[in-house]
């Protein structure tokens, strides 16, 4: 069975994974802080964020992986374009920015995360870019919904998730995916319809330790 090295920015992540991968022996790596760090300390520039990526990633590599998984868009945004690995690098969010793109319709991308927006939506837009395709699409943040998971309140955070969908679903004539893996089991509970970056992350990373 191979190995894949996992990185999260919150432990509840774990599980999704695990579940999402049966056909993997997972390693997980959790660091909430420098996420945390990113978002609070204006005096934390981008570039010792990005050397403080590359250094876990590093790490990650002497285990004897073979392949890693970046599940937290943060570290994803941060990671530097030049960095290079002897092993595969899957970002979580490339599967899921590939089913998006192949929608015509006008789509909304629901967040609970704030910090996130920004740089999941600048990546969407290279990737669509590069993908030469046109996309019609709009985030929307779940407002105080991100702090109940750091405060482990999960149970409170799925059912505000949840109401939101349900009211998205019901008020937008459009395609509703989340995108962070908090929000999938949320998601799966209101409707199968709604894209998750969990359905088409099994297949990428099957090809990819296939390839390795």
């Amino acid at each position: 069975m191979k190995k894949i090295a996992c990185l999260h920015a919150h432990h509840s992540n774990i599980s999704y994974i695990e579940k999402a991968l049966p056909f993997a022996n997972c390693m997980h790596f959790v660091d909430p802080g420098l996420v945390h760090r990113v978002t609070t300390d204006p005096k934390f520039a981008a570039e010792s964020a990005a050397a403080e990526v590359e250094k876990q990633l590093k790490w990650m590599e002497e285990c004897s992986a073979d392949a890693i998984l970046l599940t937290c868009t943060n570290y994803i945004a941060l990671l530097p374009e030049a960095f290079t690995s002897d092993i595969p690098i899957i970002k979580i969010d490339e599967p899921y920015f590939h089913q998006i793109c192949e929608i015509e319709e006008p789509q909304l991308i629901v967040f609970t995360n704030p910090e996130t927006v920004e740089g999941t939506m600048k990546r969407l837009d290279e990737f669509a870019f590069y993908q030469n395709v046109k996309i019609n699409v709009r985030p929307v943040v779940i407002e105080g919904a991100f702090e109940l998971v750091m405060t482990g309140n999960l149970e409170k955070y799925k059912q505000k998730v949840k109401h939101v969908l349900h009211e998205l679903i019901k008020e937008h004539d459009a395609v509703v995916s989340v995108a962070q893996l908090s929000m999938v089991e949320a998601a799966a509970e209101v409707s199968d319809r709604i894209i998750t970056p969990l359905q088409p992350l099994a297949e990428e990373v099957r090809k990819t330790i296939i390839r390795s």
